[in-house]
């Protein structure tokens, strides 16, 4: 019964971990379609240099 119980635990919670990451990318793929292209470049830009990854 134990072992039941575990499984049932384990199963739901990559199930929710599931339908969160493809809720999250759902809504990424939806916000970065709307934007536009002069937004998503000054986050990107503005994200390698955050990061102090060379651009230019």
């Amino acid at each position: 019964m134990t072992t039941k119980t575990a499984n049932f635990a384990a199963t739901r919670s990559n199930t929710l971990a599931f339908v969160l990451a493809l809720t999250v990318g759902v809504a990424l793929l939806t916000v970065s379609g709307m934007a536009q292209a002069t937004v998503l470049h000054d986050a990107a830009h503005d994200q390698r240099h955050a990061m102090a990854f060379p651009c230019h």
